[in-house]
């Protein structure tokens, strides 16, 4: 049995999966039995209840599992979970993911009732196997089985795409971007659902940018050098009426060395620092300014994506072909900075480099300074411009450090930090249940 420290009070267990079949037990489901360790003082037998009971059917997959004594402590419980129904999961699950459904739950202070963490699997057979023990050592085991409802066909909350990936290495300003399937409405409960834990301790919060679309920063930036995991425990928690997740992701990353470009637009160049110590500074030209649309905004930059070559056409922001402004070029090596058209990129045709912004507002570079750029960033980098006067949108790309943490934190459905050593604030069951 392994466990974690909650602030708060708490013991939690943690539990391991294993097939159907109960490790050999000596009971049956629903029937205690109590093993004596040959002590002859006289105490009565610890006495265990467990919710769902023994022979429940069809119970909510977000229905936490309650295990309570009497007459002892619990000193273990395990919950082996089998799904049964291969439409609960589309018939994808892996051999080898077992270990995503690891069930954890937390122990009161005085070691009497133990509450699940997670929810269940949707369309599974569940065996929770509970052991308490007397003041005098006697152990007594109680065992329940029952059986969880599918999720419905066209109403299963799926992960569509996240960043960063598995295996990645980012920036310290990276955040971590979550995007599903079906809108959630039910956000607090997911909110909980979605575990991040760093090997530094940081505060973080998750905000909604839409309903699909749920963002965990944490207050400062990340520290260097570190692994972060990120384990959505998403099977059995109700999204919306009626919409239940069926699986369980795990994202592992690292964040790299701290590297911090910062760009005053006036003085028409780029200063680079990495590990706090200034690297080099690059020569750039910035947007003309002549109108918002061609003004490099000002304000805290995320990067993201990059491209070796790329083709630049006004048209995808908004400016059609033969309409005053418009454009198509191609460019090596950029690295977009918003969603609005922004990239740090090559533009050596660009004879104001170092001298005046004449850019639709890209920040344009020399050959060598673009493609030195774009070798040694990664997503997830920072650059902090100032000096104009367009305002860079929290929400426009990866914006996301334009807000406080004051202003962050009020957009998280939990209203409440979640620390990054131990986790969710809050629980992740259906009210009343």
């Amino acid at each position: 049995m392994t466990g974690k420290t909650h602030p708060a009070v708490t013991r939690r267990f943690g539990i391991g999966l294993v097939a159907l079949a109960l490790v050999a037990t000596a009971c049956t489901s629903g029937d205690a039995e109590t093993q004596s360790n040959g002590d002859a003082v006289d105490a009565e037998p610890a006495e265990l209840s467990i919710t769902p009971e023994t022979g429940a059917e069809e119970i909510a997959p977000n229905t936490p599992i309650r295990v309570s004594a009497e007459h002892g402590v619990i000193t273990d419980v395990q919950v082996d979970q089998v799904v049964v129904s291969e439409a609960a999961v589309g018939g994808e699950e892996s051999d080898d993911d077992g270990d995503l459904y690891a069930m954890t739950g937390t122990l009161n202070e005085d070691e009497t009732e133990w509450v699940s963490d997670w929810n269940l699997r949707p369309g599974s057979e569940v065996v929770v196997t509970a052991t308490a023990e007397n003041g005098s050592g006697e152990e007594t085991e109680f065992s329940a089985e029952f059986t969880t409802h599918d999720a419905v066909p066209g109403q299963r909350l799926e992960l569509v795409s996240n960043f960063p990936s598995s295996g990645d290495t980012v920036g310290v300003g990276m955040p971590v971007v979550i995007n599903f399937d079906l809108p959630v409405s039910n956000k607090a409960q997911v909110e909980n659902s979605m575990n991040v834990i760093a090997e530094q301790e940081v505060a973080g919060a998750w905000n909604w940018v839409t309903d699909q679309m749920a963002v965990f920063r944490p207050e400062q930036y990340w520290e260097a050098y570190q692994e972060v995991t990120v384990d959505l425990n998403l099977a059995g928690v109700e999204a919306s009426e009626g919409v239940f997740g069926v699986r369980n992701y795990q994202i592992n990353f690292e964040i790299g060395r701290e590297l911090i470009a910062t760009m005053h637009v006036p003085d028409h160049e780029m200063v680079i620092e990495i590990d706090g110590e200034e690297d080099r500074v690059i020569e750039v030209s910035n947007g003309a300014a002549n109108r918002r649309f061609d003004t490099t905004t000002t304000g805290v930059h995320v990067l993201m994506e990059r491209y070796t070559q790329l083709t630049m056409d006004s048209a995808t922001v908004g400016i059609p072909e033969d309409a005053p402004g418009s454009y198509r070029v191609d460019v090596n090596y950029a690295v977009r900075t918003s969603n609005s058209g922004e990239f740090v990129h090559e533009m050596s045709a660009n004879g104001n480099i170092g001298s005046a912004n004449t850019s639709n507002g890209c920040t344009n570079m020399r050959y060598d300074d673009a493609k030195w750029f774009f070798d040694n960033t990664l997503m997830g980098d920072i650059l902090d411009t100032t000096g104009t006067d367009r305002e860079f949108e929290w929400d426009n790309g990866w914006g996301y450090w334009q807000k406080s943490w004051d202003e962050w934190l009020e957009g998280s459905e939990t209203s409440e930090p979640q620390m990054t050593s131990y986790g969710t604030p809050g629980s992740v069951h259906g009210e009343d249940l």
